[in-house]
């Protein structure tokens, strides 16, 4: 079997969703594998939100796999990389990951990240091979939604007219710069405002951005029906920033109540401690796990400093 690797075009799609849904089903060994992920949509949202970041690889003009990067400035991370069940271990993936790693080297990143399962040899062993070893935990936390009841509205990225937005946007960079020096969410804050999967919003403390928080909401977004996710949020570093952090909590609590979400769901890195143990105290309850792997074997901004949400899935 000859294997091409391409990036995935629009007529792709239908095909790489259920292949996403059947590997994923069938490793987890799920009694209906395609219903993995339920209305939530992780294709056709990270295709639209770079489509040449994206991988596809062909076998006789089918589909049998695919990949999908982000890049957030200096930083990138990869997934979900998933490949047809009849065609694992015929060396697919470790094709799609050559792919993905020279683009990271075009890109000229600097720390790179995934998350997978902290119980699987196989997958440690494999992303091992490319430079990436595992770190600490990441753990995936979900809460009742209840709207914070002194939280200030936030301001949302989707209410700011076109130069409004692209101030927001720097001050979004200059947050994440204090995260990770290099780190920068715009395409993830322009995707979501691009594909109406959600809103950003803006933490200020006076005239000045003290963090932001990208979430998605409801079916057909990565969060799916009845939820609020927190795809990335963040507060600046320093002495104000457990405080922040629990405003910032707030205001996602506040928005998600307002779109009509039950439940809230963040990720969050163990090695936050602040950030874990701040979740943890509003009683968020962990739902699942996986380790973060990292190229260099480096922190990155995963360190008790670092008051942010993400998980890299």
């Amino acid at each position: 079997m000859t294997i091409a690797i391409r990036a995935l075009v629009a007529a792709d799609l239908p095909a790489a969703d259920r292949i996403f849904r059947l590997a994923f089903g069938t490793f987890l060994g799920l009694p209906e594998p395609l219903a993995f992920g339920g209305d939530a949509d992780y294709v056709r949202t990270r295709w639209q939100a770079d489509p040449s970041a994206t991988f596809a690889a062909v076998a006789d003009g089918v589909l049998v796999g695919s990949n999908f990067a982000a890049r957030w400035g200096r930083f990138a991370l990869f997934g979900p990389l998933t490949v047809h069940p009849e065609h694992w271990d015929a060396g697919i993936t470790q094709q799609l990951l050559a792919a993905t790693m020279q683009r990271f080297d075009d890109w000229g990143i600097t720390h790179a990240g995934l998350f997978t399962f902290a119980n699987s040899p196989k997958h440690l062993v494999l992303y091992q091979r490319y430079g990436f070893m595992p770190r600490c935990l990441t753990v995936l936390l979900s809460g009742p939604v209840t709207a914070a009841p002194h939280a200030v509205p936030a301001e949302r990225y989707s209410a700011l007219d076109g130069s409004a937005r692209a101030v927001a946007l720097d001050a979004c960079r200059a947050v994440a710069d204090t995260v990770l020096d290099g780190l920068d969410l715009a395409r993830e804050i322009e995707a979501v405002q691009a594909q109406a999967l959600g809103d950003t919003l803006l933490l200020h403390d006076g005239a000045a951005l003290a963090g932001f928080a990208v979430c998605h909401v409801g079916a057909g977004s990565e969060a799916g029906g009845g939820v609020c996710y927190v795809k990335f949020g963040a507060v600046r570093p320093g002495p104000a920033a457990a405080a922040d952090f629990t405003r910032l909590v707030d205001l996602c609590q506040s928005y998600a109540a307002a779109r009509g979400a039950a439940q809230l769901v963040v990720g969050v890195n163990t090695a936050r401690a602040g950030a874990y143990r701040a979740l943890l105290a509003r009683g968020m309850r962990i739902v699942t796990q996986g380790v973060a792997m990292q190229r260099p074997n480096e922190p990155g901004f995963n360190h008790a400093a670092a008051w942010v949400i993400d998980d890299w899935r």
